[in-house]
């Protein structure tokens, strides 16, 4: 950071590409931080959300854009990352098979060491415990906890620098959550939510996601851009 913007509010925004993540960066953007947008290659089955993601990162308007290479898809145990595990087209009991084994947790340690870098105390994710899919670290107490060690484990931390995770869609429908984009301007048709989309991009239709997507819409009397295969 320089002397020139020492007084700024920075912000490191995780952004996937779905639109969770954009309405979370347009809302970032409109609380005037200047934003460091963070997105990963981790070795999911749906990497053309990586285009999504930064064709949303240009169109809100970020500092810079970083898309970091971080392969945990080696380990198993997702559908979103094992191609021998077929993405559920039916709701599950439980947490779901789409489940990533301790994706958050790594996706923010990451963003933590870069906003500490940054002399950045804020740090803005798109978790949603409404519509989240039964994702245990989705949830405001997963995220709070988070906090308490972001501030236990830095030396920003202990020197006194509090660092703060926002999860602004936290308690927010699906619906809630377009309404709140579109209020801010986001272009919905930029974003992927699909978790097994077609070579072009095109939505599947019949995933956990995309369904929660096709109703967020409908319940938000907002007009779905999505290019579904099926409905």
């Amino acid at each position: 950071m320089s002397r020139d913007d020492s007084r700024a509010r920075h912000a490191v925004v995780l952004v996937s590409g779905g639109l969770d993540s954009a309405t979370t960066l347009a809302i970032a953007r409109n609380q005037d931080y200047i934003c460091h947008a963070l997105s990963f290659d981790y070795g999911q089955r749906h990497r053309v959300e990586l285009q999504a993601a930064a064709r949303v990162a240009e169109a809100v308007g970020v500092t810079e854009h970083r898309t970091m290479r971080l392969d945990i898809g080696w380990m198993g145990g997702s559908a979103l990352t094992d191609t021998a595990l077929d993405v559920p087209q039916a709701p599950e009991e439980g947490i779901p098979l789409t489940y990533v084994p301790a994706r958050n947790t790594i996706f923010l340690s990451v963003a933590l060491g870069w906003a500490e870098v940054l002399g950045a105390q804020d740090i803005f994710i798109g978790a949603n415990a409404v519509d989240y899919s039964g994702y245990p670290d989705c949830r405001p107490e997963y995220i709070a906890a988070f906090e308490t060690l972001a501030n236990l484990a830095t030396r920003a931390g202990v020197e006194g620098s509090q660092f703060t995770i926002h999860a602004p869609l936290i308690q927010m429908s699906k619906a809630e959550i377009i309404r709140t984009g579109a209020g801010l301007g986001i272009n919905f048709a930029l974003t992927v939510s699909c978790y097994n989309p077609g070579p072009r991009g095109e939505a599947c239709g019949v995933c956990d996601s995309c369904r929660l997507r096709a109703q967020g819409f409908r319940d938000a009397g907002v007009e779905d851009p999505t290019p579904y295969k099926a409905r």
